[in-house]
């Protein structure tokens, strides 16, 4: 095995430092000692540069604490960026693994069974459209008892059919790469109302693409593979292939992707919070602290601050998936 070189090591140990600074001061936020909370202005020392009295980095127009708003900040950065990176995960990890094994033939339903999720989907038109909510539901009722008994004796005489589960996965990427994730995340949090779980679920929805891509390519790779065939061919089920033989071969591709995932979606957070959308007004964020220094271009601190820890974050970030003591990720 080659071994790491010292600048690698270096490098490598000083990224997962900086994290777990990161991560210690954002579950020990509320514990720490400081002069003033994140949201607590103090009227006597508006725009105060760092290093003079009680505020160590200084204040911003309003008399908020930059240091405490930066330790608030990187427990609000944690607390988004975390969720949404795991959510996307699992959420393109089986999307993206269930278009690349079964493509657009090998996922067959019974005609019941596709038929079933038709009249599921023009039920909730019905309860969703416009209309009377008592009517729509005598109309769900009626159908539902009505088809009930087609539905069985047609799964029993049609054969079961091909689901394009590929062509699905890929409309859907295809629909959601096409808007720019920026723009995608500012309009739908424009529309909800602010608050963490609205961003989480924002960046959620915005990023899952990015890693269902990731996973249908490799998963198409792996499908491929002798062993795989050779597990098909002797009767294995699907469960049992997908788990002891796909996704370890899978989990690298993820393991590289989530740190990446994770600083994007701080990149995503400071920028939306920036402009002042997707969060309340009290939660203290890197990005809002950024947009303070608007009301006062001379206080430089208020840009250099706030960018150093998300610059320094996002280089960690990204540094984690080069493993310095095995193989080369």
């Amino acid at each position: 095995m080659k071994q790491p070189r010292p600048t690698e090591l270096w490098a490598w140990w000083l990224a997962v430092a900086w994290l777990a600074l990161v991560v210690l001061v954002a579950l020990c936020a509320d514990f720490l000692p400081l002069s003033y909370p994140a949201a607590t202005p103090d009227l006597y020392a508006i725009t105060q540069p760092p290093f003079a009295g009680p505020h160590w980095l200084g204040t911003d127009p309003l008399g908020r604490d930059v240091l405490a708003g930066l330790i608030f900040g990187a427990r609000t950065a944690c607390l988004v960026s975390a969720p949404a990176g795991l959510a996307a995960a699992v959420i393109g990890t089986i999307l993206g693994s269930a278009a690349g094994y079964w493509g657009n033939q090998r996922l067959k339903l019974p005609a019941g069974l596709a038929f079933l999720l038709v009249g599921l989907l023009l039920f909730w038109g019905c309860f969703t459209g416009p209309g009377p909510w008592f009517l729509s539901w005598l109309v769900v009722v009626g159908l539902a008892l009505v088809a009930a008994a087609r539905l069985m004796r047609l799964s029993e005489r049609v054969a079961p059919q091909p689901l394009p589960l590929d062509t699905i996965v890929l409309s859907l990427l295809a629909l959601l790469t096409s808007v720019p994730q920026l723009v995608l995340a500012l309009a739908i949090a424009a529309v909800w109302p602010p608050s963490l779980s609205t961003l989480v679920a924002v960046l959620t929805f915005t990023y899952w693409p990015v890693t269902a891509q990731l996973v249908r390519a490799d998963m198409r790779r792996i499908r491929q593979l002798p062993y795989m065939e050779a597990a098909r061919a002797i009767g294995l089920p699907t469960w049992q292939i997908m788990g002891r033989h796909a996704f370890p071969l899978l989990w690298k591709t993820i393991r590289v992707t989530l740190p990446l995932s994770l600083a994007t979606l701080i990149g995503l957070e400071t920028t939306v919070s920036f402009l002042g959308v997707g969060l309340p007004l009290e939660t203290a964020s890197w990005g809002r602290t950024l947009a303070t220094a608007r009301l006062d271009f001379t206080a430089w601190w208020l840009i250099v601050f706030p960018a150093c820890a998300i610059l320094l974050t996002t280089l960690a970030l990204r540094q984690l998936p080069f493993y310095p003591f095995g193989k080369s990720s």
